[in-house]
């Protein structure tokens, strides 16, 4: 679960519920950590209000049928992903209202416009976060404020590479076999997104050649949404 934060446009706070994955992060930028639970209001409301940049990129997955998922795994999920960038956006906007300048990057995913089975909870946040974004961006733009999310299909994460090993023990098949056949069936280039490639769009998207981009969905998802 992880959230990053610019503060004052002179340091880049990293947020993890890992004190180990923060730090790392913050030891490599020269950066001050927060470690949080972004599922705890209490713990939200205690992290820097005072920023420039916000980008929301927490996130879990759960696979299982409607009938048996676990009802309050779609709470968490809904918490993480859509409850808890509400309230960081709601703490945020007061100070980048007074400056008249802020940046909201939402990490939404593919499944924030399509739809897969056995994904209730991560697709209903993903669509809930899109939202949340195009509201923010209408009532921010008279501030400066801008407001988007990205949209990537798979990126090659610790949680992407364990739902493939999940969904190779499961359909009793090869790794790759899940990468090629599951994973990236539907998308145009054959491969996974790198974080790199994600976190560039959101370098763009604070830069001044996006400042009139707001309320939109920037797909990097290899084709699949064109398909």
């Amino acid at each position: 679960m992880r959230a990053r934060v610019r503060q004052g446009r002179r340091d880049r706070p990293p947020l993890d519920v890992d004190s180990r994955a923060a730090g790392a992060v913050a030891d490599e930028t020269g950066a001050h950590a927060h470690t949080a639970d972004l599922t705890d209001p209490a713990a939200v409301d205690t992290l820097p209000a005072d920023v420039d940049i916000l980008v929301n990129n927490a996130g879990i997955q759960h696979v299982a049928p409607v009938p048996d998922f676990p009802p309050e795994t779609f709470e968490t999920l809904q918490q993480l992903m859509v409850t808890a960038p509400f309230r960081l956006i709601r703490r945020s906007l007061p100070a980048m209202y007074e400056r008249g300048w802020g940046r909201i990057v939402n990490i939404s995913s593919v499944h924030g416009h399509r739809a897969s089975p056995h994904k209730a909870a991560y697709v209903a946040a993903k669509h809930g976060l899109e939202g949340l974004s195009k509201v923010v961006a209408l009532e921010g733009a008279a501030h400066g404020v801008t407001s988007n999310c990205i949209a990537p299909g798979y990126v090659r994460t610790a949680l992407v590479e364990g739902q493939i090993a999940d969904q190779a023990r499961t359909r009793g098949i090869a790794e790759a076999d899940v990468l090629d056949d599951v994973l990236l069936a539907r998308t145009a280039v054959k491969r996974l997104i790198e974080p790199d490639e994600v976190a560039a769009v959101a370098v763009w998207l604070c830069g001044d050649a996006a400042a009139y981009v707001t309320g939109a969905s920037v797909p990097v998802d290899g084709g699949w949404t064109a398909a």
